[in-house]
Formats: structure tokens, C-alpha cells, sequence
């Protein structure tokens, strides 16, 4: 078992998303500018699917197979040997 503290942080956003200056936010620019977001951020509604979008290209590149029948449940066989990894996020 396993707990990533910072896991959506993690995932890369593949569409334009912009958001207003944080408050507090030090900035010499203008207070209307706003930011454009290249990685997930914490309450972004893709979060995430982006983070389990960058998870699914990791795992698979480690020869991971995915289940066909629940999408958070993949494995390895090797030899004799099997790996089960199955994956559950709790983002409360």
C-alpha cells in the first residue's frame, strides 16, 4: 500500500485552461491577468482523469496489462510470477 500525498500535481493537462491570480499572489502585473495552467492543480475538475491518464502511460511502459473488465486493476505475469496492482484514489 501506498500513499502519494501530491499525485495530481502530477498530470500534464492536454487542453487550455485558464484561472485567475490566486489571492495574496504577488505580481507586478495588472489584478485581471490571469494564469494559464500547464500541470493539474488541486480542485481542477480534469485533475483526476489527467493523473490517471500520466499513471496508465507509466504502468503499461512497465509491461503492465490492464483488466478488461475494471479499469483500475492491471497485471504483470513473468515466469511463475504475478503481479496484481490495483488502484484506488481517495482524493478526499
Amino acid at each position: 500500500q501506498m500513499d502519494v500525498k501530491t499525485a495530481f500535481l502530477n498530470g500534464n493537462i492536454d487542453e487550455t485552461i485558464y484561472m485567475v491570480q490566486p489571492e495574496n499572489f504577488v505580481s507586478e502585473e495588472p489584478k485581471n491577468t490571469v494564469c494559464k495552467l500547464t500541470k493539474s492543480i488541486y480542485g481542477l475538475k480534469q485533475a483526476s482523469r489527467q493523473w490517471y491518464h500520466k499513471f496508465h502511460q507509466v504502468i503499461i511502459s512497465f509491461g503492465f496489462e490492464i483488466n478488461v473488465v475494471e479499469d483500475c486493476v492491471y497485471h504483470k505475469f513473468s515466469g511463475s510470477r504475478y503481479i496484481f496492482l490495483v488502484l484506488y484514489v481517495d482524493d478526499m
